[in-house]
């Protein structure tokens, strides 16, 4: 059975925590879809592992403030390589993305497989898979509640990171609604009403990259790629109002994770299989295929 007493201990905080990744994800990912520059979100689920493996070794811990600063300065460093192939060698912008982001996420892998992280969850595995299933949840019910003190205490730190990432994120939202929302659609008349463009532009860079590296230990850079492009690509055939955008996109979000981990972990059991599926891939599939259904039947198309 999913309710009772083994899917809270089991699946509700993996499930959570799959949720709030999703929606950390789908926010940026709205204003990237928007401004064409999906790909960006791509680059950075992969160029922020070699930050991270970077920040392990020279602080030997895999604590979120070293994580962050390791994976915020990787994907600044990619965003100016990319800029640097496009303008020197005068090479499209995706192109350039496609060498920059693969040869990072390279350059991540071989130094994970020369490290030792055995004494951490940081390897390839984890890197593409992310540790989504064993965060569990065994609370001491000393006081017969999940309510109690001791109980919560022991949630999985991961939950409230994300969080917290979802909660900044909505509150940078409304701060700065009107100068994201008239950047996104027309930047040259942003510019001309005195708006940064080139800072908002670069802050949405940095959400990103803090998205992915808060998701990266819990979900790894699958449901990342996924999560950043899906929920808002689908949203968008299905309205042309930014903010209706945004509410679906993060209902599209919440129901991949949910669909996904359930169909990954629970269905193959009740059909009697004893293996399950990744929860992570199966979150991808379910994204990619709601992507598909918005496509088929979504009233508003995007214009190349």
């Amino acid at each position: 059975m999913i309710l009772g007493a083994d899917f809270i201990q089991f699946s509700l905080i993996p499930i959570l925590i799959a949720c709030f990744a999703s929606i950390a994800c789908a926010l940026p990912g709205n204003f990237l879809v928007l401004r064409r520059q999906a790909m960006v979100g791509d680059a950075i689920s992969h160029v922020v592992l070699p930050g991270i493996v970077f920040a392990f070794l020279l602080t030997g811990t895999v604590s979120t403030w070293p994580m962050i600063g390791g994976a915020a300065f990787a994907a600044l460093f990619a965003v100016f390589v990319i800029e640097l192939i496009h303008k020197l060698g005068r090479i499209e912008s995706g192109a350039a993305m496609g060498v920059v982001f693969t040869t990072m996420f390279a350059v991540g892998v071989i130094l994970l497989e020369q490290s030792d992280t055995s004494a951490v969850n940081l390897d390839v595995e984890h890197a593409l898979y992310g540790n989504l299933e064993s965060l569990i949840w065994l609370p001491s019910l000393a006081e017969n509640s999940y309510l109690s003190y001791a109980a919560l205490a022991e949630i999985p730190a991961e939950l409230w990171r994300m969080i917290g990432i979802c909660v900044i994120f909505l509150v940078l939202l409304v701060l700065f609604w009107r100068p994201l929302k008239i950047s996104t659609f027309d930047e040259g008349f942003a510019a001309s009403i005195g708006l940064r463009v080139a800072t908002i532009r670069y802050s949405l860079v940095v959400c990103a990259a803090l998205a992915a590296v808060m998701a990266f230990n819990a979900v790894g850079s699958i449901i990342v790629i996924a999560m950043f492009v899906c929920p808002a690509a689908a949203a968008r055939l299905m309205t042309n109002r930014l903010l209706s955008q945004i509410y679906i996109s993060v209902v599209i979000a919440v129901a991949s994770a949910m669909l996904g981990f359930i169909l990954a972990s629970h269905v193959p059991l009740w059909f009697g299989y004893v293996n399950t599926f990744s929860s992570a891939g199966m979150i991808a599939v379910v994204s990619g295929l709601l992507l598909a259904l918005a496509c088929l039947f979504g009233r508003y198309k995007m214009r190349s």
